[in-house]
């Protein structure tokens, strides 16, 4: 019977073809959907890892977690190093780097921090960030004007150590935002793509932001006072307030007590958050579209399956007479049944398969765009066990969906087909 149904349908393969080039699409879709779906999510979570609590000005956890990590949005207010260089003296805290955010260049954020930030920060599963030309900023004066490049900041503007570029104040950039000019900045590292905000930032050290505001106050630089790049050498230049600050503690058991001391600090209101937590809450919100693309796949999917109905029980007419004769030479209405629902589940694999097929090839294709646009890390592997379970709900339905024809087969008498029609 199996052989049969093969060859019953290669005969008709002009039609059937159309067939199952529309499941093969839908399943494209469906697993498309879903392995950019897990992909973004395990991209989002390893923005960040290794550090357990984020400390900012008391505002709400998501925002701090957008402007912390993601520089997306602006903090409602900084805090001084002094509440950090307190938090950083508690018995549990084992290190902290503090980052300051407000600046940009070309549209990418500006990042500034301490040289420790290339040795603690870490993204992925707890992977340092490597460089894959030059160096890190030096620390103190030495690293004055010196910028370590995100990958895709170097990619795109074409950037190679050495090469000059200024700072503009704010974050959107724009015919809005000042210059830095007088004190431009050298290239001395590029970092290695990390698939996370990293790779869009530009990083200098705390000192050098203070340096290039001295002659600004309130967002704005002072009507007649400069202050030359080599002149700021020459004053205190040790930051007084930053953005957020990243936290490693000596044991992971001790989060919520440093959590709910920093949540009492006295000195001024500050709120520290745990990055795992908020990056599942924000993803929570984030991910609403997600599962409507993927309802909309499933009805891609149904409409699929239901051309299959459609067009085996369009097919049934034209052959009457060659069921009739398979039942004149012997085959019960079983077995009619059966070919055209074996018929039915052949289609249904092929279209499955070469869906499995072209969403590998669009994985591969689209893996180096995703990676550098959108810094999704799109992975070819076999089907997940999500996926598995979406391609054996459409398997499913296209078998059972060719039992409706079957069933009308199986009604047809061995007269319908062997009498002429009127």
């Amino acid at each position: 019977m199996l052989r049969l149904a093969t060859q019953s349908a290669w005969n008709r393969r002009s039609t059937l073809l159309w067939v199952v080039i529309s499941i093969a699409l839908s399943s494209l879709l469906m697993l498309t959907l879903e392995r950019i779906r897990a992909d973004a999510r395990a991209s989002f979570r390893q923005a960040v890892s290794g550090t357990d609590l984020i400390v900012g000005s008391r505002t709400g956890p998501t925002q701090l977690l957008l402007y912390s990590v993601f520089h997306s949005g602006s903090p409602t207010h900084n805090i001084r190093m002094s509440s950090l260089q307190a938090l950083a003296e508690h018995p549990s805290v084992d290190w902290m780097v503090p980052i300051s955010l407000g600046d940009s260049h070309r549209g990418f954020s500006v990042l500034g921090t301490q040289a420790n930030y290339f040795e603690r920060f870490r993204y992925g599963d707890k992977q340092l960030l490597r460089l894959t030309e030059g160096r890190p900023f030096a620390t103190g004066l030495e690293g004055l004007y010196e910028a370590v490049l995100g990958a895709e900041v170097a990619q795109s503007l074409h950037y190679k150590l050495g090469q000059d570029l200024t700072l503009s104040h704010g974050m959107g950039g724009g015919s809005l935002s000042k210059d830095h000019a007088d004190k431009p900045f050298r290239v001395v590292g590029i970092l290695a793509r990390t698939g996370t905000p990293v790779d869009r930032t530009v990083h200098v050290s705390l000192e050098s932001l203070s340096a290039i505001h001295l002659d600004w106050v309130a967002g704005m630089p002072i009507p007649g006072m400069t202050i030359p790049a080599g002149q700021a050498r020459k004053f205190d230049l040790s930051p007084t307030e930053a953005t957020a600050a990243f936290l490693g503690l000596k044991s992971r058991s001790a989060v919520f007590s440093v959590q709910r001391d920093v949540a009492d600090f006295a000195d001024e209101p500050l709120l520290a958050i745990l990055p795992g937590v908020a990056l599942d809450e924000l993803w929570d919100v984030v991910g609403v579209g997600e599962k409507a693309l993927l309802a909309m796949s499933g009805m891609v999917a149904l409409v699929s399956v239901l051309g299959l109905v459609a067009v085996v029980l369009a097919g049934l007419n034209e052959r009457r007479r060659e069921l009739a004769v398979l039942r004149a030479v012997g085959a019960s209405p079983w077995h009619i049944a059966l070919l055209l629902a074996l018929e039915g589940t052949l289609l249904t694999l092929l279209g499955l398969g070469l869906g499995i097929t072209l969403t590998g090839a669009l994985t591969w294709a689209a893996a180096p765009w995703a990676q550098s646009t959108y810094g999704i890390g799109l992975r070819v592997w076999p089907p997940t066990a999500s996926q598995w379970g979406l391609l054996g709900c459409v398997f499913v339905a296209g078998s059972l969906a060719s039992t409706l024809p079957a069933w009308r087969a199986y009604r047809f008498s061995l007269a319908d087909g062997l009498t002429p029609p009127a």
